[in-house]
């Protein structure tokens, strides 16, 4: 496994983004191809990627940092055979090498079923284990699927 750090996608990296997207996420946030993911991303301002990839160049894990709002903000997905083994915390660890502050958004519950027919599980155990507050009270709702804050702040001195 091989992590790498890009500005910019090649169309081959983001049908392979929206594949573990699709595989991952609630069948409810699905996208549905390159032009949906290509809208998503230009909301974006000041994006970077970081790539998980097989041996084969496959992309099996995806971390995007990026500013909006004037928030610096992430994203990020490890396919579900893989989790459980550090590479989450590997990428936020990189992301947060670079970055003093990251804001996302997570889903508080483990019922939302995903494309495959299993629920789509909680990982806010997994940020609360790297250091990022959860904030309850802060939530967002899209498509029926409710999410709340996740923040990370640097503790330099």
């Amino acid at each position: 496994m091989k992590f790498t750090e890009i500005k910019t996608l090649n169309e081959k990296q983001k049908l392979q983004i929206i594949e573990l997207w699709n595989n991952e996420y609630p069948k409810e946030l699905s996208l549905p191809g390159l032009t949906e993911f290509d809208q998503y991303l230009d909301t974006l301002s000041d994006r970077n990627h970081i790539l998980l990839s097989d041996e084969n160049g496959t992309v099996k894990g995806w971390l995007i940092y990026f500013v909006r709002d004037n928030k610096q903000c992430f994203a990020m997905l490890v396919d579900s055979s893989l989790q459980g083994r550090g590479l989450g915390s590997k990428f936020l660890n990189l992301a947060k090498e670079r970055n003093s502050e990251l804001n996302g958004w997570v889903i508080d519950t483990n019922n939302e079923p995903k494309q495959n027919g299993e629920n789509y599980l909680s990982p806010i155990g997994f940020y609360r284990k790297n250091d990022f507050e959860i904030q309850t009270d802060i939530q967002l709702k899209k498509k029926d699927i409710n999410g709340i804050r996740v923040i990370w702040k640097s503790i330099k001195k």
